[in-house]
């Protein structure tokens, strides 16, 4: 049974990625969702790194968004796949390398930190989904704190750990032609036509994807 960590991103929770997860659990996985939310990109680092420890083998992480910033720290992962993700290297943050193209969406909350409206979520993260889906997905959604995309990764892990990008060409909120230029520092990448978020739309295709990156790593080694 292979272990999979999924990472969600900004405003998101782990049960966004519960249809993905149950996929990959009717083929024999044993997946963690994590909810991040912990205050700093250090801290979600850190809390990812402890499922990553407790697992008998070096797991496959999958980081969506912001989550790509989140699995670049960790240490003893077997691979990394970048769906639709932020791939900084040393020095770099999420915001550094922009592209984020729903700025200008988010609305401040009263309390601090930020939020999206229902309609603006549809349009920006699930465009891809049908009515009940999308409004299960926003219905989700959670106020952010401000300062996580700022954060800079204390460890680049695609360095030297196997990676995969995956480009989703239609995305309206992180720019595909960012997202392009940051899939040329993994190992390989593939470019899907779908929105920002088709781990919801379409878990079967990114099981797939998941499951095809699994066997490139198993042929590898020794």
């Amino acid at each position: 049974m292979t272990d999979i960590i999924l990472v969600h991103g900004l405003w998101h929770q782990g049960t966004h990625m519960g249809r993905l997860a149950g996929v990959l659990r009717e083929r024999g996985h044993r997946v963690h969702t994590p909810d991040l939310h912990r205050g700093s990109l250090a801290a979600d680092t850190a809390y990812v790194q402890l499922i990553v420890d407790q697992c008998a083998t070096p797991p496959l992480v999958l980081g969506h968004s912001y989550g790509g910033a989140v699995i670049i720290g960790l240490s003893g992962v077997g691979t990394l796949i970048y769906l639709a993700a932020y791939v900084p290297d040393e020095g770099e943050s999420c915001a550094s390398l922009g592209g984020a193209l729903i700025n200008e969406m988010l609305q401040r909350h009263l309390d601090g930190g930020t939020f999206m409206s229902p309609e603006a979520a549809r349009d920006a993260l699930y465009s891809d989904s049908d009515a009940d889906t999308a409004a299960w997905a926003t219905a989700l959604l959670v106020r952010q704190a401000s300062g996580h995309g700022r954060g800079i990764p204390q460890k680049v892990a695609w360095h030297h750990v196997p990676s995969m990008y995956v480009v989703c060409g239609m995305d309206r909120a992180v720019d595909p032609e960012v997202q392009r230029s940051m899939s040329r520092r993994c190992t390989r990448s593939v470019e899907i036509a779908t929105d920002h978020s088709p781990y919801v739309s379409d878990s079967a295709m990114i099981a797939n994807i998941v499951e095809g990156s699994l066997k490139e790593l198993r042929s590898s080694l020794p």
